[in-house]
């Protein structure tokens, strides 16, 4: 940590937040804007005149020149454009200005994102609005203005447009179902996410002669080397110290920024690790965790290292992913997903639990296409993260309750006493009730659910709009049917009771490693999409359409449009990852392994000349060179498919799947191979033992 500043010092320094609004602005300002976030009325323009003052004025002192409008687009990662706080003034001298609308609205040019038809080339304008719920912060010099982006038009292009639309949404719906409960303290019921995060550290040097980490954040090539995970012994184990200087540089940067960074360890595979935060808002999770995997990049170059967030930089060896753990938490401090410890607080979390379950059920494909992309694709069903097949995991005791009250038995706690399922007399059940299961996609953890399924390099946002807006669909619908009902009390059992009867196959408390369960949900109706190009045609399925224009999440056009930007994407990732494995193949391995023939038969020439044993040259140079022959026609196979690429964008995804992927793996066999044969003087560059053990 800084020696100038203790830990409280420290955290949110660099963050315009509520307390240095408070400090900074006038009362009549600072409740203008508290009611801005609360109540969504908007600013006038001399608060936000006041509002920007401040913010020039703190930033200015923090060493901030320029500000920017900080925006998330459909790119996955973040965009910002920079503009200096100075103005021209008499005597050829400057003034520093930051007027309000400058703080409210920007005009980026919007022709160069993605936007999957919602703008054409030619079309430029696109606005950033500023998000009052999201704390501003410096960066490098930069007051950075957290926005949302639209077109001229009006259409959402970026995630947190969305996303705070979805958080609206189901807090309406679930301030629905509290008022039938009798509360009417709760004004707003907000999702709280916490995002763990996995990634690898690799040394700088290795990384920058490996072309396919530079090009495409992974590995292309490369044989298991002789140690690997299996001594188990890297999990949780004593952190390196080149490592824990970065992780302690990681944190006190993080800290600085206002994020919760909480947790770092080991994770199972050499090299690999996590970063866990605190729970908070899905807005400001979302926020956060876009700036911690850039400041997690960048704080590496200053170590030397390299941070890889892909999903599976090493084939081998465990891949990485973004645990999202999910609930719902209301603004006087209650989690719903808490099981309470009286009948009524029951009752009211089983309803909830009802909705959850229902909506991953009814939604399961969309769910599944939220993390569909081709990082993703190398890590799910991999015996090392969730099967791609959606279930729900309860735990044996909560699971016990939901049998009891489908079948309409009395449930029975374990050594404790009987209690009859009803309003009235709903068991008191603990909140640490489970296990853990590693392999579910869904597991109840307590008071949340941890949704195992997203990849570490994504963003968050996509998998958290869907669970806010499967969740508000399902809580609309048994408000609407609560609302109406003669009799709440005797009509909400049998409510919770044909939810959980009808979508009991969601629960799998099992192992979703085992290939008995891939057959049995296959049984039970679940959808088992394996692919990306399986999985991202759920997308534009008329009941997911529907869905989100019903809840004013999307219109039709912008989900149409994300699903094309997904479709393109898939088959961008896929060209970029073929034509550099080409490269290689052509450019450093064909020419590195020919040479090393060649070098082998002219020992062997020398050695047969004096008579001497020269079996391994032998042997090893025809083996290198059938293989070389063999990888050199994979090449061409893999170049000629890879100009033979379908026009259109579903075909293009489709072909890359069917063609281009096994493609690969027969070329990347064939290096594999040649890598074993060949000295490791002459190979072209690190091998695994090196990148996972050189930190």
């Amino acid at each position: 940590m800084s020696e100038m500043k203790k830990l409280p010092e420290l955290f949110g320094s660099m963050v315009f937040n509520e307390e240095t609004m408070k400090e900074r602005l006038s009362s009549a300002s600072y409740g203008a804007w508290k009611k801005s976030v609360t109540e969504g009325t908007a600013l006038d323009i001399s608060t936000a005149n006041e509002i920007a003052e401040a913010m020039k004025q703190w930033a200015v002192e923090k060493g901030a020149t320029h500000y920017t409008h900080w925006f998330q687009p459909m790119t996955g990662v973040t965009a910002e454009k920079h503009d200096s706080f100075i103005a021209p003034a008499e005597g050829g001298r400057i003034i520093m200005e930051f007027s309000g609308k400058e703080l409210v609205r920007g005009e980026p040019d919007a022709s160069s994102f993605p936007s999957g038809g919602l703008r054409a080339t030619f079309e430029a304008r696109g606005y950033t609005a500023w998000d009052p719920t999201s704390s501003a912060f410096i960066k490098e010099g930069s007051l950075c203005i957290p926005t949302v982006f639209c077109s001229y038009s009006g259409h959402a292009l970026d995630k947190k447009t969305p996303l705070l639309r979805s958080m609206e949404e189901v807090s309406r719906q679930a301030i629905r179902i509290l008022r039938l409960f009798g509360d009417t303290e709760t004004k707003r019921v907000m999702p709280q996410v916490g995002p763990e995060q996995e990634y690898f550290l690799v040394d700088k040097a290795l990384f920058n002669r490996r072309k396919d980490l530079r090009m495409t954040g992974r590995t292309l090539f490369g044989a298991k080397p002789p140690r690997g995970q299996e001594l188990e012994d890297h999990y949780y184990g004593a952190i390196k110290p080149r490592v824990a200087a970065y992780m302690k540089d990681l944190d006190e940067k993080l800290w600085a920024l206002g994020i919760f960074s909480k947790t770092k360890h080991n994770e199972v595979a050499p090299s690999q690790h996590e970063m866990a935060p605190v729970y908070t808002d899905a807005n400001t999770a979302c926020d956060h965790n876009q700036l911690a995997m850039e400041v997690m990049k960048k704080v590496a170059d200053r170590h030397n290292l390299v941070c890889l967030l892909h999903e599976k930089p090493f084939a081998g060896v465990n891949g990485s992913g973004k645990h999202d753990n999910w609930s719902l938490g209301t603004d006087t401090g209650k989690n719903l997903f808490k099981p309470g410890s009286t009948p009524s607080q029951n009752a009211q979390f089983l309803l909830f639990l009802a909705a959850f379950l229902k909506g991953v059920d009814d939604y399961q494909d969309f769910l599944r296409a939220t993390v569909a992309f081709p990082g993703n694709d190398h890590r799910l069903g991999a015996q090392e993260a969730p099967p791609a097949v959606i279930s729900v995991f309860l735990g044996d005791e909560l699971n016990a309750v939901v049998e009891s009250i489908i079948q309409g038995t009395e449930y029975k706690e374990a050594g404790k006493r009987t209690l009859q399922i009803g309003v009235d007399s709903l068991p008191a059940i603990r909140q640490d009730n489970t296990d853990r299961n590693r392999t579910s996609p869904m597991a109840f953890t307590g008071n949340k659910f941890e949704f195992r399924m997203p990849g570490s390099s994504m963003s968050i946002s996509g998998p958290n709009i869907a669970l806010n807006t499967i969740m508000a669909e399902e809580l609309k619908q048994f408000a609407d049917a609560l609302e109406a009902s003669e009799d709440f009390r005797s009509e909400l059992p049998e409510l919770i009771r044909q939810a959980f009867t009808d979508h009991r196959r969601i629960i799998f408390n099992g192992n979703g490693y085992d290939g008995a369960w891939i057959a049995e949900a296959e049984k039970r109706g679940l959808t088992n999409l394996k692919s990306t190009a399986d999985a991202l045609p759920a997308y534009v399925d008329p009941k997911n359409i529907d869905l989100f224009v019903k809840h004013g999440i999307y219109t039709e056009e912008e989900v149409r449009a994300r699903y094309e930007i997904h479709v393109e994407n898939y088959t961008a990732v896929l060209s970029i990852e073929a034509a550099t494995m080409i490269d290689m193949i052509r450019h450093d391995i064909l020419p590195a392994v020919s040479k090393y023939a060649a070098e082998l038969c002219a020992r062997a020439e020398s050695k047969k000349r004096l008579d001497v044993p020269c079996a391994y040259e032998v042997n090893t140079a025809r083996g290198v060179a059938k293989i070389t022959d063999d990888l050199m026609e994979q090449c061409r196979v893999l170049g000629s498919d890879l100009e033979d690429m379908p026009a259109g964008p579903e075909e293009a995804m489709r072909y890359c799947h069917d063609t281009l992927v096994p493609d690969m793996a027969e070329a990347r066999e064939s290096v594999d191979a040649l890598e074993v044969l060949t000295a490791g003087e002459s190979w072209p560059f690190p091998v695994y033992s090196e990148l996972l053990f050189s930190v």
